[in-house]
């Protein structure tokens, strides 16, 4: 399952970066980016006052570049290094499709979002496969032309381990660049959420960091909240506790039981995940400790 890619005249290289914040960063990269003649089509920074650390995403027309990626790389990792030992950064072609693997359990609703955006077109990625530990939603996976492998998790907590660690191969054999978990309902061990680092985003049906776990919907009924939300974060072993890039609230009223919750929780949850998963794979988020900095 996949979309076009761009046309070549809309082809970017993207770098984006993170560094301890002095001055002349901005300088130093765009004289590099001049030099050869790049032209800039976007660009975003921005500078922690707190943390003393400084981001930035350019966009650069890749048909103003006099050579390839891989030169690209080697010319600004000296650029790079002058920046300090701690610098973090990344090319990107956008023309590079990149490559997703969905989690689900039994609710279809991101799901089906998802597989209908990769379908238009309008999600940059390549759905590689998707894996339930239910077998509720192969039917519709299939429909889609991709495929769907059923891993049964025991109800015991404690015996699901040769469980994950199938789903982890079944997932790397695909070496995708984002692993989600559109309701997937299982909590990742920490090995895992080590080993997907960075990449293994996840919907909460909640705003974090309220009613973190379970049932958000039925503890937001019980609170008599006038707000409900939905969270797209980066999975750790902290649970629901990783760095925040995307959410968004709907307005309910003393009216809505919670069946009418959870239907229009629903609706948030596809959107918040379908931006925060787009901007993901669009390199538009740095993570910097609990934070993130999305140059939306």
């Amino acid at each position: 399952m996949s979309s076009a890619p761009p046309a070549l005249d809309d082809r970017r290289y993207v770098l984006t970066l993170g560094c301890k914040d002095r001055p002349g960063i901005i300088a130093g990269i765009t004289s590099f980016i001049a030099e050869f003649g790049g032209s800039i089509v976007e660009a975003g920074y921005h500078s922690d006052v707190e943390t003393g650390w400084f981001f930035t995403r350019q966009a650069i027309k890749a048909a103003t570049v006099p050579f390839g990626l891989a030169e690209l790389r080697d010319r600004f990792a000296g650029v790079a290094a002058g920046l300090g030992p701690e610098t973090e950064w990344q090319l990107l072609d956008s023309r590079s499709r990149r490559r997703a693997v969905l989690l689900v359990s039994k609710d279809g609703h991101c799901l089906h979002d998802l597989l209908g955006r990769a379908a238009s077109g309008e999600l940059p990625a390549t759905i590689e496969a998707v894996i339930g530990n239910h077998p509720d939603l192969a039917g519709m996976t299939e429909a889609h032309g991709v495929k769907f492998h059923h891993v049964p998790f025991p109800k015991d907590p404690a015996e699901r381990g040769p469980a994950f660690e199938e789903v982890r191969a079944l997932v790397d054999a695909h070496d995708p660049h984002a692993v989600v978990l559109a309701r997937f309902m299982q909590v990742l061990p920490a090995e895992l959420c080590e080993h997907w680092a960075g990449k293994a985003i996840n919907i909460h049906h909640s705003f974090l960091p309220s009613f973190v776990g379970a049932r958000p919907y039925h503890q937001a009924f019980a609170r008599g909240v006038k707000l409900i939300g939905a969270t797209c974060h980066y999975v750790t072993a902290e649970l629901d506790a990783g760095p925040i890039i995307e959410q968004d609230v709907i307005r309910i009223d003393h009216a809505d039981e919670v069946r009418d919750m959870v239907r229009q929780g629903r609706d948030i949850e596809r959107v918040v995940l379908a931006r925060g998963l787009r901007w993901h794979l669009e390199g538009r988020v740095l993570v910097h400790g609990r934070r993130t900095v999305v140059f939306s």
